[in-house]
């Protein structure tokens, strides 16, 4: 049931960790997955982390998608679908000569942009909006992995309530998830060892949705949007964080 890589122990935490990131993730409307993976990277082997992850989270965002589906934004699935087999597809062929270090300071300067001046969330029509973000979280996706962070603000802007952006954030993500794998397939991971694993942490992963949407009919609008916000902001924040070494601006 194990694999040399990950012992009792560890499947035990990872499974424990995928409950407690699905819950945050639909409570706070994003972090969990960025949570899920910086969790994976201590623990894992550096080559089996974005495929395995990817998996993860593509069970978590289908369940919740199932669940909550009534209040999916579904006029945005088609324009991002159409953005999310493009971005897979570059992705998968095209060598990134920008550093990563790079890519995660612009990501967490657009993440603050963002969430701060939510009318740049609303710009253009929303068809070629989600079509333009299907694209590229699909592709920063293939090489950062965890990029609800990027999609998060842009639905905040659209959603009309917490569910609305719970349901939509997993349902887009679940699609980007797809085109991700089909990248990875071409690119030749093999992550068949940790089948055990990602099944465990898939059914975890559902139940911390379910829990997550439970809590939610607890709190309120505005503390959702204002948890949202903070938790927003601390991912951008901690992005350009991580950069700021390997850029050598200070």
């Amino acid at each position: 049931m194990f694999t040399p890589e990950v012992g009792p122990l560890l499947f035990a935490g990872l499974t424990v960790a995928s409950l407690v990131s699905a819950f945050i993730g639909v409570y706070t409307g994003a972090a969990g997955g960025v949570l899920l993976l910086a969790l994976m990277a201590m623990a894992m082997p550096p080559t089996a982390v974005i495929p395995v992850h990817t998996v993860v989270m593509l069970g978590t965002g289908l369940a919740r998608s199932v669940t909550m589906w009534r209040h999916v934004m579904q006029g945005t699935l088609l324009p991002f679908l159409v953005g999310a087999v493009i971005g897979a597809a570059l992705g998968a062929k095209v060598f990134v000569a920008l550093p990563i270090s790079w890519l995660q300071a612009i990501l967490g300067v657009f993440v603050l942009l963002v969430t701060w001046m939510p009318n740049l969330g609303r710009v253009g029509a929303e068809r070629g909006r989600f079509a333009f973000l299907g694209f590229g979280t699909t592709f920063l996706g293939v090489f950062v992995s965890a990029t609800g962070t990027l999609l998060a603000p842009f639905i905040a802007s659209a959603a009309r309530d917490r569910f609305v952006h719970a349901a939509t954030l997993g349902a887009l993500m679940s699609i980007v998830h797809i085109a991700k794998l089909a990248a990875f397939g071409f690119i030749g991971f093999a992550i068949g060892s940790y089948v055990p694993l990602m099944v465990a942490m898939v059914v975890a992963g559902a139940i911390g949705n379910w829990l997550g949407e439970l809590a939610l009919n607890y709190t309120t609008e505005q503390r959702f949007r204002l948890v949202l916000q903070l938790v927003l902001t601390a991912l951008g924040l901690r992005l350009i964080w991580m950069a700021v070494p390997e850029l050598g601006w200070f």
